[in-house]
């Protein structure tokens, strides 16, 4: 059997349907699926109906975007077995896409005025069945207008530089504003879910997990693309620590995502799975 934790479609951030994901997971042998759009948890009954089809578990999931105010730094929290469409994370989710989208459309303005020919318009069509329009879909536009050959690459970095280090950020940078990452993680809790804390590697997290498993974190992803050694190694030592379940994923894009991967390639393993399973029990039964 193999797991598949952290996968997104076109719901948010990666160019393939729900469909073309579970295809794709069933050609690499994926037996369990988490479906983990950002901020949403739109399509996850077609999801999970999809994989009853194709003989795929599909796990219903989300990634939150949130943030660590005391460092000043973005921490993603996972949530497996989610209940969709729960009051609690529509309540925390459904602000940060709308402001996500107007932010996007904010971008594509800037891009015109400095003399980008793309359109507003065009990247609606591209983000077509999802909760807005992304970076992703505004390079998607530019790749198409000839002006780049990639997603990320010089270009991405000169528009959305974020301005740090003492350079100046991109002329197509806005700043978000995310929720505290305790709050995801309640609030997780509250849909009936297991909450787990990203690729604490990628973004500095790992000073934050007291806090998180104070406020009920449930599990560590350890292995990511983006982790090395060491980054495994630190969240492994947490692991252990706090009793949080280890986890991994491919963090699954599809072209748009930051470097190749397939899905599956970093499954953790069914014993996983089924201490994610456990700690959604004893949540259910401390209700």
């Amino acid at each position: 059997m193999k797991v598949e934790l952290h996968c997104h479609t076109n719901i948010s951030d990666c160019p393939l349907s729900i469909v073309e994901v579970v295809e794709l997971a069933l050609v690499q042998g994926v037996t369990h699926l988490a479906i983990t759009n950002h901020d949403t948890t739109k399509g996850l009954v077609e999801a999970v109906e999809t994989g009853e089809r194709y003989g795929i578990e599909v796990i219903p999931g989300i990634e939150v975007s949130g943030f660590d105010f005391a460092r000043g730094r973005r921490v993603h929290i996972l949530g497996y077995f989610i209940e969709p469409g729960h009051e609690a994370i529509e309540t925390i989710c459904q602000p940060l896409v709308t402001k996500r989208h107007k932010a996007s459309e904010e971008m594509v303005e800037r891009l015109i005025a400095a003399g980008y020919e793309i359109t507003w318009e065009r990247c609606l069509e591209i983000a077509h069945g999802g909760t807005g329009v992304y970076k992703q879909h505004i390079m998607h536009a530019l790749i198409e207008a000839g002006y780049t050959d990639s997603i990320y690459g010089p270009l991405y970095k000169k528009l959305f530089n974020r301005g740090k280090n003492g350079e100046a950020p991109g002329i197509a940078f806005i700043p978000m504003e995310y929720m505290d990452a305790i709050t995801a993680v309640k609030a997780i809790r509250l849909a009936g879910g297991v909450p787990v804390l990203a690729h604490p590697g990628q973004y500095g997290n790992f000073e934050m997990v007291p806090a998180l498993v104070e406020a009920g974190l449930q599990g560590i992803e350890v292995w990511h693309p983006l982790h090395h050694e060491a980054y495994e190694e630190e969240a492994k030592r947490l692991a252990s620590q706090y009793d949080l379940i280890m986890t991994g994923g491919s963090d699954f894009h599809g072209a748009y995502g930051e470097q190749p991967v397939q899905i599956g390639s970093k499954s953790p393993g069914i014993e996983t799975l089924k201490a994610l399973k456990a700690r959604r029990d004893l949540t259910a039964k401390s209700k």
